[in-house]
């Protein structure tokens, strides 16, 4: 076939250029390239990297319905467990597992609770009475899906690069330095996490580094995930690949808890960047999972089982941003600021970014 030069590249045959390769960005460059798009990622840190700043190669990854969203956003959650569970099936080099769920709530369940996860997950039903602890106001039992990220995404970088998809390390300052680096590409993904506060050309100020603490546990206990919904917020997610379950979440001194409003402090904001442990921290998730699942976490585990995870999360005040813009002769699709919901929403948000992307094409090849 004759070259053409790249002002007479057909439109839909020029890269889609990703900025950032979390999880995020990878499975939206998955589902494009799957689609028959050309993907370019470009990003300071890869799948495979345990940098604290990667957010991706350290979250508990469950898939877990999430209260107070709108319908929009729980079908991109359940579009999410779809396309995953099809992965938990194809096998374990997928890093995607089914696993049993017990869902602990301290109150009765508002309307637009998680309860609406009953619509996705498989074997969902009410707990009776006597088979969760008394002082609870109500349980569900159901099957959900964890994601080990550690074997996840280097099977994701796999798949892109088999699919034909690359992958380019540095970092940028803008967007305009990524339009520069590809003048023949018409579609742009900003997957940048919260790194789009600090794009000259995005300053988002909502978004913000979170600092997220957890407990990894060594044990072969490790096939149902523990969820404990209310005040006292705490999970045990089971990587039964690995062997090992994660602790948490985190709760500062005081009891108070992580917000977006306390982390516009400039002192937390600091502390968020810090991958050093604190361990007042690790010994409050590991006496708070004991509470909630005490055969499978033991009051005081050996050190010898115990290691610690520190990652940075890309969150955002007043949630994500999902949507697509002209730019000129440019469409830039944003998507970012997931927080702690990167892994339950992924797929999801894949499935939309394919669509706008498409959307766009349209619009450039139908005259």
């Amino acid at each position: 076939m004759e070259h053409q030069p790249p002002e007479q590249k057909p439109f839909a045959q020029r890269p889609v250029v990703i900025l950032g390769a979390g999880i995020i960005g990878c499975a939206a460059a998955r589902q494009l390239l799957r689609s028959g798009f050309s993907v370019v990622l470009v990003a300071e840190y890869l799948p495979g990297d345990q940098h604290v700043q990667y957010a991706s190669a350290w979250a508990g990854a469950a898939w877990h319905a999430a209260g107070g969203i709108t319908p929009d956003h729980r079908y991109i959650q359940a579009v999410s467990h779809r396309i995953m569970l099809r992965m938990a099936q194809d096998g374990p080099e997928t890093g995607v597992s089914v696993v049993n769920a017990r869902e602990y709530l301290e109150k009765e369940p508002a309307p637009d609770s998680a309860i609406w996860g009953k619509t996705v997950v498989s074997k969902f039903r009410q707990m009776n009475p006597g088979e969760y602890p008394a002082h609870f106001n109500s349980a569900w039992a159901y099957e959900t899906l964890v994601t080990d990220p550690t074997i996840h995404m280097p099977y994701l970088r796999k798949e892109i690069t088999s699919l034909g998809g690359c992958f380019v390390r540095q970092h940028v300052d803008s967007l305009q330095q990524l339009y520069d680096m590809f003048p023949e590409s018409r579609v742009f993904l900003n997957a940048s996490g919260w790194g789009s506060k600090n794009l000259t050309d995005v300053k988002d100020d909502n978004c913000f580094p979170e600092r997220g603490q957890n407990v990894l546990l060594a044990t072969d206990k490790c096939n149902t995930m523990y969820f404990r919904n209310g005040q006292e917020y705490t999970y045990v997610i089971p990587r039964p690949l690995s062997k090992g379950v994660v602790l948490g979440g985190v709760k500062q001194p005081g009891n108070v808890y992580v917000t977006p409003e306390s982390l516009w402090n400039a002192n937390l904001t600091s502390l968020c960047r810090s991958p050093e442990i604190d361990l007042s921290i690790a010994q409050d998730e590991i006496a708070r999972a004991h509470r909630l699942a005490p055969e499978i976490v033991p009051e005081h585990p050996a050190a010898d089982r115990i290691s610690h995870i520190v990652g940075i999360r890309p969150s955002r005040k007043g949630g994500f941003r999902l949507d697509s813009e002209r730019k000129g002769d440019r469409t830039v699709v944003s998507a970012y600021g997931f927080g702690g919901g990167g892994y339950a929403f992924s797929y999801g948000i894949a499935d939309a970014v394919v669509k706008m992307v498409e959307t766009a094409e349209r619009e450039n090849v139908i005259v």
